[in-house]
């Protein structure tokens, strides 16, 4: 053996020494996003877009995930839309549907208005599967009024529509309404969807609702952050009292005195990116150009998540 090939052998055995490490090594990967920046349409609803004009909205001001209203949806249908078209527009605009508001009657007392409710809900679901969405708020619709709901019967009704959405794919998501005399509290809506004992029980919190319903922030971390996909921001000013606060007074998050960097650190998820979706029904808003409002609202959520330590 001469010096040249001794040389050539220890240069080669030398390299393949390197070779398990450089093939075991796991490439460094960005670190995913803790939050996912969302418009529920109800913030520019008041400009009556129509459900074209709103995606092309929050696309341009940089919302990538949007919540739409299920009667906007369906009135563009009637007037000779299509989901094929809607699936098209989405793709083009880089938005995604990732919840839709509906308001079927799936937990009254009442048998034959709660079956209307619940074969509109199938229906509703039906369409949202056809462009991807795969999650709908399932509040108290028409159990507002009076109260003595049992908590029982409805996580059955819960488990029903959650059965409901297996066979179509979209998950109902259990929606606390601060203002209605039932499921207006956090520990009413987590003991229905516990209660339900289906495993893809959700619950859909919002900022404003948690306060006018009377939750303790002190007791929000007792929510798993798995249970919440989606949460509702928006803020309020802490001088108007729970009882008289109303949908009117909510502001944009970061413009009141609402706890929220607390309650994001609560419910925000290790593993899967927490979807903040703006939602007010501020009149003020509403006579402002919707861009504006729009590109507010990605702005002021921008700012809010960024604190969250």
């Amino acid at each position: 053996m001469n010096r040249r090939h001794l040389l050539s052998l220890m240069g080669a055995a030398a390299a393949t020494s390197l070779l398990p490490r450089v093939a075991g090594a796991v490439p460094q990967q960005p670190k995913a996003n803790v939050f996912i920046p969302c418009l529920n349409m109800a913030t520019i609803r008041g400009h009556n877009l129509g459900f074209v004009k709103e995606l092309e909205v929050a696309s341009k001001a940089g919302f990538g995930a949007v919540e739409i209203w299920m009667d906007s949806f369906q009135k563009y249908l009637q007037g000779g839309g299509s989901t094929t078209a809607a699936n098209a527009l989405l793709k083009d605009l880089g938005i995604e549907v990732v919840n839709s508001i509906g308001f079927a009657e799936w937990v009254v007392d009442d048998e034959g208005r709660r079956k209307r409710g619940i074969a509109q809900l199938q229906k509703e679901m039906e369409l949202l599967a056809a462009i991807g969405c795969s999650r709908i708020a399932a509040p108290p619709m028409g159990a507002v009024q009076e109260a003595g709901l049992s908590l029982q019967r409805a996580a059955e009704r819960y488990r029903a529509i959650l059965e409901l959405g297996e066979q179509t794919g979209v998950v109902p998501h259990l929606e606390l309404w601060g203002f209605a005399k039932n499921l207006h509290r956090l520990a009413d809506v987590a003991y229905v969807a516990i209660e339900s004992g289906h495993p893809q029980a959700k619950v859909l919190l919002d900022v404003y609702h948690l306060y006018k319903g009377g939750s303790a922030m002190e007791t929000l971390p007792l929510i798993s952050a798995g249970a919440v996909e989606i949460f509702h921001v928006n803020d309020y000013p802490l001088s108007i009292k729970p009882a008289d606060i109303t949908d009117g007074d909510r502001v944009y998050p970061g413009m009141g005195e609402a706890p929220i960097l607390q309650q994001l650190q609560a419910l925000r998820h290790p593993d899967r990116p927490l979807i903040v979706s703006v939602e007010v029904f501020n009149k003020g808003y509403y006579g402002q150009d919707p861009l504006t409002v729009a590109k507010t609202a990605f702005a002021q959520i921008g700012k809010i998540t960024a604190g969250v330590s």
